[in-house]
């Protein structure tokens, strides 16, 4: 049962990352630096970045093409229980600080029926029990993120037409497993969708798109009949789960357009290595083969090497499952109805996450209202007139102000869409 399991997990891996997703004193070094990855090359007014992969040496696993000159921060999430997808969560931010682009961490729940569903792991899963069309999705996300959400949009024709052959390729590579071992493979569907959405920061009207793909696969696995006299025999069980991948753009309302046209080129935005995923399935394969033969070896310095990225990981999936918590547990109808006072606070969610897993903290100025972007590491932070240049430190008495040039005001730190604490 364990076997098929991990082809089953496999199949689920392979289709959702073989597709990639795509729209989804120190304070200038720090505005410039490149957390979590290197580039590559610059050429043709985008420069590629990559995300490592800790677990396997520091191996590039993920390259993200952004535009040239924007900061980037990523970092790879490792799967979990829900979501066994290594997942890549990246900021690309413009030079002025107010357009981004944002890959969110994987977002999956699961459901079913019989003895299965009931041993499998569930923390890390979304409270959600049924399954869920990708456009409902993103806009129970857009009122998680306390964004106006203006409508849907179509997805690209060559974009639907991407995803749907790369599922094909994924299950075509597994189908021999499964024939091998009598099995029926577990039926898939993949679903795009994209979404218009609006707030504002400070003194700028903001407009921003949500692209999702959801991936579900339903497996069935077979009963048994009792051997044992007075012991019942086990149901058959089906088992549903959900991943979806969440790209999110943003700019200043007269800035969108272009910015959005620019992201949709051919090869922007992110996918994975070649040689990165080929490794990755043959660790995996490996792993398969030996809890097929019953040699599970897990060595000490491995699980100490992955210590500290998988405890970052859980903890980021843990924040994650808590805040959706209480948007999504009472259901669409309940949820309108709701207080203003819980509409506020899971309004926060989804930038904190992203925050959180790239150890970033938002701030805003409180005389204009600009909210930014720094680093986590300090607990004051200062920007001077222009709204672009920023002074950290954890000295509660240190003010630039008649040592820098320039006027600075203290910024304050508020949630990562910028609503206060």
């Amino acid at each position: 049962m364990k076997a098929i399991c991990k082809i089953a997990t496999m199949l689920i891996v392979l289709a959702f990352i073989l597709l990639g997703c795509k729209g989804g004193g120190e304070a200038s070094a720090a505005a410039s630096a490149v957390a979590g990855g290197t580039t590559s090359s610059s050429a043709g007014g985008v420069a590629k970045q990559y995300i490592p992969d800790p677990t396997m040496n520091n191996m590039n696993a993920i390259g993200v093409t952004i535009p040239a000159k924007w900061h980037f921060q990523g970092v790879l999430i490792q799967g979990g229980n829900c979501s066994p997808v290594p997942a890549g969560v990246y900021r690309a931010t413009s030079p002025d600080g107010l357009s981004f682009a944002e890959q969110m961490p994987t977002l999956a729940w699961q459901w079913g029926r019989g003895p299965m569903i009931r041993n499998m792991p569930r923390n890390d899963c979304l409270p959600m029990n049924g399954p869920m069309s990708a456009q409902e999705f993103l806009k129970y996300l857009a009122a998680t993120m306390k964004l106006h959400y203006d409508g849907d949009e179509a997805v690209p024709a060559a974009e639907e037409a991407n995803a749907q052959q790369k599922l094909r390729d994924a299950q075509a590579r597994y189908a021999p497993q499964y024939a091998a071992m009598n099995l029926q493979p577990p039926r898939q569907t993949r679903e795009l969708a994209r979404a218009r959405v609006s707030y504002r920061n400070g003194t700028f009207e903001m407009k921003g798109r949500l692209a999702v793909m959801v991936d579900c696969t339903e497996t069935v696995y077979a009963g048994m009949k009792s051997m044992l006299r007075g012991m019942a025999d086990q149901p058959s069980s089906t088992v549903d789960k959900c991943l979806a991948g969440v790209t999110y753009l943003n700019a200043p309302q007269d800035r969108f357009d272009r910015f959005a046209s620019q992201w949709d080129a051919a090869g922007m935005g992110m996918k994975s290595e070649d040689a990165w995923l080929e490794a990755w399935i043959n660790r995996s394969n490996e792993e398969s083969r030996q809890r097929i033969a019953g040699i599970i070896r897990q060595g000490e310095e491995q699980r100490a090497a992955n210590a500290q990225q998988w405890a970052h990981s859980m903890a980021v999936q843990k924040q994650m499952h808590d805040q959706f918590m209480q948007t999504m547990q009472e259901g669409h109808d309940q949820f309108m109805a709701q207080q203003q006072a819980n509409q506020d606070a899971r309004a926060t969610a989804a930038s904190d996450w992203v925050d959180f897993a790239l150890d970033r903290q938002t701030v805003m100025d409180p005389g204009t209202g600009q909210v930014s972007k720094v680093s986590s590491s300090y607990s004051y932070t200062w920007v001077d007139e222009t709204g672009k240049t920023s002074y950290q430190t954890n000295d509660v008495n240190a003010n630039p102000n008649g040592v820098l040039q320039g006027t600075w005001t203290q910024q304050t730190v508020t949630h990562g869409n910028g609503t206060a604490y």
